[in-house]
């Protein structure tokens, strides 16, 4: 049984934002670090990589769609992808990094104190790009949960990039939201499990950061991106407007990079 569990998602690449967070007391002291996908899809991709690799066994890793694609691209399965920094992070990676993202699992299940057996996904457990948000109807829910095994009795995703906590298909489902590409509000969001569900956010030098990843990168918009995307100019609003779902029981028309 795990007492205390740091899960960080969506970390899309930025560097500034995983030395903070891996800074933070309750982070250091967590008995294992969850990376819940997309993890190098962005401006700093390698030197992401190496130092979540330097985190040694205490990280979990899990695959998200963005780390696929990336994976997909280099290794000539794909010619192009939908996101504008991607080839430039694909490119960026060396051939052990692209061996890493290759060989992760799409889910990890881990028993944590006071939740139970925690099921760890990148979007849901049977799609890496599917969406279901705070606001899905639990017959979605239901559904994207339909292959599970009874004793999960939490789920942890992350995709869309927003926090939120909540009861569905008699599951408990945490997103800790992003720590890389924020939507709503800035910061870096993570969240720290055991015995409860404690969702936090750490709060960057959004100038300082956006000037080290212009420096850093290889992408040649890379201020721009960071700061777009570290001030979170994508709100709440945005975000529902791109990911709200269709009508109907299609959940896999739901797509989303």
């Amino acid at each position: 049984m795990v007492k205390r569990v740091a899960v960080l998602s969506d970390i899309h690449g930025v560097l500034p934002a995983v030395e903070a967070v891996l800074a933070e007391p309750d982070v250091a002291a967590a008995e294992l670090v969850v990376l819940t996908g997309d993890i190098a899809c962005g401006p700093q991709p390698a030197q992401v990589l190496d130092l979540l690799i330097g985190l040694g066994e205490r990280a979990v890793w899990i695959r998200g769609n963005a780390d696929r694609e990336l994976v997909e691209y280099r290794r000539g399965l794909r010619t192009s992808i939908p996101d504008p920094i991607a080839p430039s992070a694909a490119e960026s990676l060396r051939e052990e990094h692209v061996d890493l993202l290759e060989g992760l699992p799409t889910s990890v299940t881990l028993p944590v104190e006071g939740l139970g057996q925690v099921l760890f996904c990148h979007a849901t457990p049977r799609d890496d790009e599917e969406v279901v948000l705070v606001n899905s109807d639990t017959g979605r829910w239901a559904a994207a949960f339909a292959d599970l095994d009874p004793s999960v009795t939490t789920v942890v995703c992350g995709h869309t990039h927003m926090p939120y906590t909540r009861l569905a298909a008699g599951r408990l489902v945490v997103n800790p939201g992003s720590l890389g590409m924020p939507y709503g509000r800035a910061g870096a969001h993570w969240a720290l499990l055991g015995p409860g569900v404690d969702l936090r956010r750490t709060m960057l030098d959004v100038e300082s950061a956006t000037e080290r990843i212009a420096a850093d990168s290889t992408f040649g918009q890379a201020a721009e991106w960071a700061d777009y995307c570290l001030n979170a100019h994508a709100s709440e609003e945005d975000a529902f407007a791109i990911f709200a779902p269709h009508t109907g029981e299609g959940a896999q028309e739901e797509k989303t990079s």
